[in-house]
């Protein structure tokens, strides 16, 4: 479904323990779903597999400020923001890619990163979400390598300055 079908945008609310489980399954539904194009089947599964200790990825929710979208009772995406100036993770249900919930959690990362004081916002953002990001006015600054397991995944550092008075976008 098109953004402009989408009979309205996702509620947002902050992250809960018990969302984790949930989170979890989406984060490596994303991964596996919608990444193919840019990373082989070995680095989709390393990439995932980040998700396979709940612990582990429950306390990196729990560490940030994490906002997730719901949608009909159910999580479709989810943003974490670090230290009110990295978006750390941003991520969307396959079933809900392109509908408009990315937008809207990167746009609340922003409008929470200025109200916190930050001057710009950085994401290391995949080769499959390069392009959003840079829609967005993102401006790429250094390209990485990064080990999962035996592999490697690339990613692009991107930040975004923000202008004095101007709302995120």
């Amino acid at each position: 479904m098109s953004a402009a079908a989408r009979p309205s945008a996702p509620s947002l609310r902050p992250f809960l323990p018990q969302d984790a489980p949930a989170l979890a399954a989406l984060f490596r539904a994303a991964v596996l779903e919608l990444t193919g194009e840019d990373y082989d089947p070995d680095q989709q599964e390393a990439w995932a597999s980040a998700a396979d200790d709940e612990a582990a990825f429950t306390a990196r929710l729990a560490a940030h400020l994490t906002l997730v979208a719901v949608e009909k009772g159910a999580p479709v995406g989810f943003v974490t923001l670090k230290d009110d100036s990295h978006m750390d993770l941003l991520y969307v249900h396959p079933d809900a890619a392109g509908t408009g919930v990315a937008a809207a959690l990167c746009d609340a990362a922003e409008r929470l990163a200025r109200g916190r004081g930050a001057v710009s916002l950085s994401v290391d953002a995949s080769d499959t979400a390069l392009g959003f990001f840079q829609h967005r006015g993102y401006e790429p600054q250094s390209r990485n390598s990064v080990p999962r397991g035996s592999v490697w995944l690339a990613n692009t550092t991107l930040k975004k300055t923000f202008s004095k008075g101007a709302s995120p976008s």
